[in-house]
């Protein structure tokens, strides 16, 4: 089998393999930041905040470079035919310039499709989970940065409609740097394990068996 034939038969099984968690990305309007095993996360409690009080939470975590002072609610009008009410649209776009001048960069968006909803979650709490994380010195590359920043600030999200309705969710992650950073390395390394076995480590022992038989 030549290297072309190899690469697309590699190519499809990692199709076959990430199709199910993109149909599932129910929660994830549109995605340039976010590795799968955040986006499984989000779902995971999407669904489960959805299930539990009604109010549906989704995300847009775009690249896009907005100029200063765009507006992000005309954006979200675009998305409107795929999303359900009540719900909570969190915008996270850490390329849109805020000031020329500074050359400051960095927006979050929270919007909510009716007062009602509004009231369900302290806007800065969520907000400030997002950005003080981003906003960190510390050795996490941006990417790692931006796919923490969006899952704390999600989960805040989550928990403050789920204790305004009374509820406790159980699939959140704690308001800790060092938890998310673990929870997310986990999840990283259980994918690269299975594209390992996938990949690697299954061709080798099939190989090795039909080479005894």
């Amino acid at each position: 089998m030549n290297k072309a034939k190899v690469r697309a038969s590699l190519l499809a099984i990692l199709a076959l393999w990430l199709l199910p968690l993109l149909l599932n990305a129910t929660q994830l309007l549109r995605n340039d930041l976010l590795k799968l095993e955040a986006v499984q996360l989000i779902n995971g409690m999407g669904e489960e905040l959805q299930a539990k009080t009604g109010v549906n939470a989704y995300v847009i975590a775009t690249n896009e470079h907005f100029p200063e002072r765009f507006n992000l609610v005309e954006h979200s009008k675009q998305y409107e035919a795929n999303i359900s009410k009540p719900y909570v649209l969190f915008i996270f776009a850490p390329y849109a310039t805020i000031t020329k001048k500074s050359e400051a960069r960095g927006r979050v968006g929270i919007i909510p499709s009716s007062d009602s909803v509004k009231a369900l979650y302290d806007y800065n709490d969520v907000r400030d989970a997002g950005i003080n994380i981003v906003a960190m010195k510390d050795s996490n590359t941006d990417e790692d940065k931006f796919n923490i920043g969006i899952l704390q600030a999600y989960s805040m999200l989550a928990d403050n409609i789920a204790a305004s309705k009374g509820v406790k969710l159980e699939k959140t992650i704690p308001d800790e740097m060092g938890t998310m950073v673990t929870i997310l390395r986990i999840l990283v390394y259980s994918g690269t394990a299975v594209l390992l076995w996938i990949f690697v480590l299954r061709p080798l022992w099939i190989r090795m068996r039909n080479e005894k038989e």
